[in-house]
């Protein structure tokens, strides 16, 4: 049966991901709406391939552009905020929410309100309105599929097990690019050499994110909302080869893990096939060939984010939306060239030691607080008083 699809951010390297796999199933699949914050050619190209039904950039500017790009298609075009949540609103049987940051969590919030079921793709929308959008997900019967390769593995380890068995849960995390790199090297390093993971291919600010371990300190509160385990019962561990997944430990001690390629595929096919399985065009995982699995303990002296990301996790409050907002603030001025490799934490800490607010009730006080934390950390870059 034909299932209908829109993908929230198809320009990055989730949306081309899953687009890649729905070309290989094209019969399975109707897509509804695809969104870029720009990228007018290239969106209005995937538009036209997939037939979509309306294609949508965030950014007005590039409006249009995109019109002219679809030409006499038929397609409908829209942008702006607005034609952002609208498009997600639309009511598709599967929302891939792929936008990254903090700008995707008002569309990822309209989805959720249809009641559908949404591969969640955005882990700073979890973190910012944890608790907000898993209110909203069981207010409307929506459904999450969590696409985070980490997540994706607890929730295929989880699959016919009770939670309540589970005595632990652990994160595994590839150490990123400076895995072995000294803190002299570490304060030198480059937006180049941060950006050039050596497992995965993703976006600047994802990896960036790696390079410094931020991401796993935000999959350690997106798997705090996910997996009601409690926070005692979350761990990291480094996995450098990153061929297994994440980690489940259940009360009789037998541990189930999820070992794959490093290719987004694989989470995306179990979000689109759910919950059977589908081909995929990966090769098949050769153990022998890799020849040995090494696991490290985090080193949160050179890599502190995930230690700001746990305590801002126990604070509780606003402190996970003002670590997430602060660090996309300091990793576009590291990315810009503004700031040093190893101040992204530095300032990080400092706005989440400087600034508390109370937790949000909805996605207005998430969003506020993300607009404040943002200009906090603006005017703490332009100043002399980080120490």
């Amino acid at each position: 049966m034909t299932r209908s699809i829109t993908i929230l951010g198809a320009t990055g390297s989730v949306g081309a991901s899953t687009l890649d796999l729905i070309r290989r199933n094209r019969d399975d699949w109707q897509v509804e709406a695809l969104t870029a914050n720009c990228s007018a050619e290239e969106l209005a190209a995937l538009a036209r391939e997939f037939d979509a039904r309306i294609a949508v950039v965030g950014d007005e500017n590039c409006l249009s552009d995109l019109r002219a790009a679809l030409g006499d298609s038929g397609i409908e075009a829209a942008g702006g905020a607005q034609a952002l949540r609208d498009a997600a609103a639309r009511g598709a049987d599967l929302t891939v929410a792929a936008i990254v940051g903090c700008a995707g969590l008002a569309p990822t919030m309209a989805a959720i309100e249809q009641g559908g079921t949404i591969a969640l793709a955005n882990k700073e929308a979890l973190v910012s309105a944890g608790d907000v959008m898993t209110a909203a997900v069981a207010k409307h019967g929506a459904t999450l599929l969590p696409v985070d390769s980490e997540h994706n593995a607890i929730f295929q380890c989880l699959a016919g097990n009770d939670i309540a068995d589970v005595a632990r849960i652990t994160l595994t995390a590839s150490g990123g690019p400076f895995r072995e790199w000294t803190q002299a090297q570490l304060d030198a390093a480059t937006p180049e050499q941060a950006v050039a993971h050596p497992n995965w291919d993703m976006g600047a600010k994802i990896s960036v994110d790696s390079a410094t371990m931020m991401n796993k300190g935000l999959e350690f509160i997106e798997a705090h909302h996910l997996f009601p385990v409690g926070l005692d019962r979350l761990g990291i561990v480094v996995h450098p080869q990153s061929v297994i997944h994440s980690m489940v430990e259940y009360k009789d001690r037998s541990t189930l893990a999820q070992l794959g390629p490093s290719d987004m595929r694989v989470p995306i096919a179990s979000c689109l096939a759910h919950p059977a399985r589908m081909e995929t065009p990966m090769e098949p995982l050769d153990l022998p060939s890799i020849g040995e699995l090494t696991f490290f303990a985090p080193d949160e002296t050179r890599f502190p984010a995930t230690r700001l990301a746990r305590e801002a996790i126990h604070a509780g409050g606003g402190g996970p939306a003002t670590l997430n907002a602060a660090n996309e603030v300091t990793v576009a001025a590291f990315l810009a060239g503004q700031i040093g490799f190893t101040r992204i934490a530095v300032v990080v800490e400092n706005v989440l030691n400087r600034y508390s607010v109370a937790a949000p009730q909805g996605l207005d006080d998430v969003l506020s607080i993300d607009a404040e934390a943002r200009a906090r950390t603006r005017e703490l870059l332009e100043s002399s008083e980080l120490v």
